[in-house]
């Protein structure tokens, strides 16, 4: 359909300023502003082609009257079935235009997580590519993408419900396990998605000439930032085809046509190109810069990195998804030995980061600390659950004369001098061996840090007072043990190691810890 010929192609449903600093209080301005600016510019392209920033709109506008005409009520959640595809951003974004707020699920779950997601989300209306493709006990109204696309718009409608939209409220609920494996939804504001998302884009030095790299699917955190980078920007971002993460050489011969300039990517997926040693051999010129979160980042793997494309800047990013992505950033400047811990640096701006104890009173700087955080970017709570949100969502116990939020992490990390946060590992990840208090993280980095070891995960067999290592690799227990003997004490050796032919990754692209403990607890 030739877009230039519709009447409504210019309409903006959102006041734009014109004033040199625009108060950006909805994260659809972004797309108004980008689409003003850069209409036929290639904004994000998927295995079927490209989609100007103009298009993006059209197919959203669509999307949000459709949803309005269906008599869904604003301020509800929308459930979107995503692939690694553009119509689902077109659906997502279309929800918000609908005055409404975007719950992205995997569209490969398993069913009986699907249907407690659903159960909990209570969705007014869930949006999917192929409805065909669902069960008959999902009992939700379903409606295809194309079949939103195919709706004729109605600015006025639309206008009309975003009116009362304000910034705090929700933008996205994303659903995350959580340690127990219930899923978990948590409701991110527009004010928190866009201090995040202005940070990011001057800390990083992000502009509209930058081609992203897609990597993380679109029900993980990770992917706020290539999405409303993208659409602040007026940058362009290729989704990455998944199946080439399993094929590291064409992978960079996918980001080498792209002429890829930022990778925006979870830490597992940056591990997995430099174990597969691709690097000796490929390099991406265009590359400027890669900004990294979702797990530790291990020094050796960096490393690998940094060798074969030392202009490159690297980000180090720490946060979970309650926190709006990211909490601190550490921009890598210095050289790190394979063992070392890369910090992940410093708060963003306006967020507090809190190192506290167990009594919830400040730690000395050197000692470890839970990590909390305070800020714009806490969320709004856990959707649909009060008692979790209670839980983790706590009262500042600093601020008694008015209402102040922190959310417990339940990571532990500790200050560096220079005021530089190491992380840890999570609170359950600090056990009670042999009468030492010893950290898993702490093992797993000198482990990881062996040449021949791909990857690794602790475990604690508490009834049996016993650390478990399994890794993937090639090297035998005993030589793990003597390359580890010159960076951890003997009392923090592993007293069992399993080989693995491959580490089992949750959708997410982080080791699933919960898996090998039912397989080796």
């Amino acid at each position: 359909m030739d877009i230039r010929k519709n009447v409504w192609y210019n309409v903006v449903l959102l006041n734009v300023e014109r004033s040199e600093k625009v108060i950006v209080s909805n994260v659809l301005q972004y797309l108004e502003n980008s689409c003003k600016s850069f209409p036929d510019k290639c904004a994000f392209s998927d295995q079927n082609g490209n989609l100007t920033f103009l298009q993006l709109k059209q197919k959203a506008i669509a999307v949000g009257t459709f949803i309005a005409s269906s008599g869904v009520l604003p301020s509800t959640p929308i459930a979107v079935l995503v692939g690694k595809n553009t119509d689902c951003l077109c659906a997502m974004l279309g929800c918000l235009y609908a005055g409404c707020f975007y719950a992205p699920l995997d569209s490969d779950m398993p069913r009986e997580r699907l249907k407690a997601i659903l159960c909990n989300l209570k969705p007014s209306m869930l949006l999917c590519k192929d409805t065909k493709e669902l069960c008959d006990d999902i009992s939700c109204s379903k409606h295809s993408f194309e079949q939103a696309f195919d709706c004729k718009i109605n600015p006025q409608l639309l206008e009309s419900r975003m009116h009362n939209v304000l910034d705090i409220d929700p933008v996205y609920v994303i659903y995350t396990s959580g340690s127990t494996g219930t899923p978990k939804g948590i409701a991110v504001s527009h004010r928190s998605v866009v201090d995040f998302t202005e940070w990011l884009c001057d800390t990083c030095g992000f502009d509209s000439s930058d081609v992203m790299g897609n990597q993380a699917p679109f029900y993980f955190d990770a992917s706020v930032k290539d999405i409303f980078l993208t659409l602040k920007c007026g940058a362009t971002a290729h989704i990455i085809p998944k199946k080439l993460f399993m094929l590291p050489k064409l992978l960079l011969d996918f980001l080498n046509q792209k002429q890829v300039t930022s990778l925006v990517w979870a830490t597992s997926a940056f591990h997995l190109v430099a174990n597969s040693r691709v690097l000796e051999k490929e390099k991406i010129p265009t590359l400027k810069r890669v900004v990294l979160g979702g797990e530790t980042l291990l020094a050796k793997q960096y490393n690998i990195w940094k060798k074969a494309m030392p202009c490159v800047q690297y980000y180090n990013l720490y946060g979970p998804t309650e926190v709006t992505v990211d909490c601190t950033c550490f921009k890598i400047d210095r050289e790190f030995a394979d063992s070392d811990p890369i910090p992940i640096g410093k708060a963003c701006k306006n967020k507090q980061v809190l190192l506290l104890s167990e009594n919830l009173t400040p730690v000395k700087q050197g000692e470890i600390g839970e990590i909390c955080v305070r800020g714009t970017g806490v969320a709004l709570g856990y959707y649909n659950d009060s008692a979790k949100t209670d839980a983790v969502f706590i009262k500042n116990p600093f601020i008694s004369a008015y209402r102040d939020t922190i959310y417990k992490t339940g990571d532990l990390g500790y200050e560096r001098p220079d005021g530089n946060i190491v992380y840890v590992c999570r609170a359950d990840g600090q056990i009670k061996h042999n009468g030492y208090r010893i950290e898993l993280g702490e093992i797993e980095r000198a482990v990881s840090s062996m040449q021949s070891i791909k990857v690794c995960a602790c475990l604690f067999d508490k009834a049996k007072d016993k650390i478990i290592c399994c890794y993937q690799g090639n090297a035998l227990s005993e030589e793990i043990n003597a390359h580890i003997k010159n960076i951890i004490p003997k009392y923090m050796f592993p007293n069992k190691y399993i080989r693995l032919d491959s580490m089992p990754f949750n959708p997410n692209g982080k080791t699933d810890r919960k898996l090998l403990a039912e397989m080796y607890l």
